[in-house]
């Protein structure tokens, strides 16, 4: 039999051969299972599998049924894919549309047929949550017209899972989903975005993560035919393209959301200190450097609003010059530069008197749309923009009482 031979080097050299070709191995091992578990995770899209978040709502579809509130049929017990046996592509079904969110899932409200949204919290990660927003539907506040945080339907308890709870709102649209077709559209939604956090704040409320996706809209009568949840293009039943009405036809009503990170303060407490925590908006400048120094958390969300009006309206449209001072003024690195909301809201109102008609009737256009895109759309907005004027439609759009 052969015998390899090492000499007195090799021995040396040999632990290092080894465990080096032991970490290779490994490597590729970890590899190959990455790989692996890739080809499983698009197999089980393609087949139209539930993933671990859909299969916890499908355990709970009966419970919830029998709470009033019906999740749609991917989540039934007994759902059999509709595309099943047939030459029909899945992505044109239905019941192939997953939730973006695996802790946040639609439903309808059996005693009205109203379509609702379910967020399931756990209690030990954000225990304000539920009780911030319980608090803005007291009767004195969820009357108030200024009143613009996410209405909550209802707190429902897990069964068998004391930390969770789901919280009942509407279903609500992310409110730059649709287009923006006039400034006077911006500025109403501007009017009620700084009139709501003022709001909060009037309450002693600290929202600490107002940012774009934190901003939504109730688009119900936007739309023609009632929209899909995951796919607002397409109507509900995925018959179709859903198609909306303008929101000066329509004018919806605006609201913030998302309570996790937000406190409520005694009136006593006239500048409450936190502790920096970063929401989805990462750029705040007073977090920075100052992660173990506690700040006050309301010139924080002047800066939230700010830098959402800059970055969605201010750097991708052409002619919101006329917000540049005031938006420059709520995202100063100083937070105790920035004006309160209550003077953003007496600066913006004097802005928004002074625009006139032909400007609030304008169209908004993208810094880069094409030549092509500008003709088709302009077209449509003139004739819109004619309709309108004849017809002695507001400039600004205005919520019916």
């Amino acid at each position: 039999m052969h015998k390899t031979v090492f000499s007195k080097s090799d021995k040396k050299t040999r632990p290092k051969i080894q465990a080096e070709e032991t970490a290779e191995l490994e490597r590729i091992t970890a590899r190959s299972q990455k790989e692996l578990a890739a080809f499983g995770a698009t197999h089980e899209r393609r087949s139209g599998a539930l993933s671990t978040d859909e299969i916890w709502w499908r355990q709970h579809f009966e419970w919830l049924k029998g709470r009033g509130y019906l999740l749609r049929p991917r989540y039934a017990p007994d759902w059999v894919p509709s595309w099943g046996g047939s030459k029909r592509a899945a992505s044109a079904c239905e019941d192939r549309q997953v939730i973006r969110f695996g802790h946040i899932m639609d439903a309808t409200r059996l005693s009205d047929g109203l379509y609702v949204s379910l967020k399931v919290i756990k209690k030990s990660e954000h225990p304000h949550e539920a009780d911030i927003g319980l608090y803005f539907m007291e009767h004195k506040r969820v009357s108030d017209p200024r009143n613009h945080c996410v209405p909550v339907f209802e707190v429902l308890s897990v069964p068998d899972e004391d930390d969770k709870h789901i919280i009942v709102m509407p279903l609500l649209l992310n409110f730059i989903k649709l287009r923006f077709d006039t400034f006077g559209e911006v500025v109403e939604c501007l009017r009620q975005l700084f009139e709501g956090l003022l709001f909060m704040h009037n309450n002693r409320v600290a929202h600490r993560d107002c940012m774009w996706m934190n901003i939504m809209m109730d688009a119900k009568e936007l739309y023609v035919e009632p929209y899909h949840p995951v796919k607002p293009h397409m109507q509900r039943d995925f018959s179709g393209y859903a198609s909306h009405h303008t929101r000066t036809q329509r004018p919806p009503k605006y609201y913030f959301i998302d309570f996790g990170l937000s406190r409520r303060y005694d009136a006593s407490s006239e500048n409450p200190l936190e502790y920096p925590i970063f929401g989805g908006d990462k750029t705040v400048p007073e977090f920075q450097s100052n992660a173990d120094i506690p700040l006050d958390p309301f010139p924080t969300d002047v800066y939230y609003l700010g830098n959402v009006i800059r970055e969605q309206f201010l750097t991708v449209n052409a002619g919101f010059e006329f917000l540049k001072p005031l938006v420059d003024d709520m995202v100063q690195d100083d937070p105790n530069k920035r004006p309160t909301m209550e003077k953003v809201v007496e600066r913006f109102d004097s802005i928004r008197r002074n625009l006139n008609t032909w400007k609030l009737r304008s169209r908004v256009t993208g810094r880069d749309e094409g030549p092509f895109e500008h003709l088709y759309r302009g077209a449509a907005h003139w004739r819109r923009r004619i309709g309108f004027i004849v017809n002695r439609v507001s400039a600004i759009p205005h919520l019916s009482a």
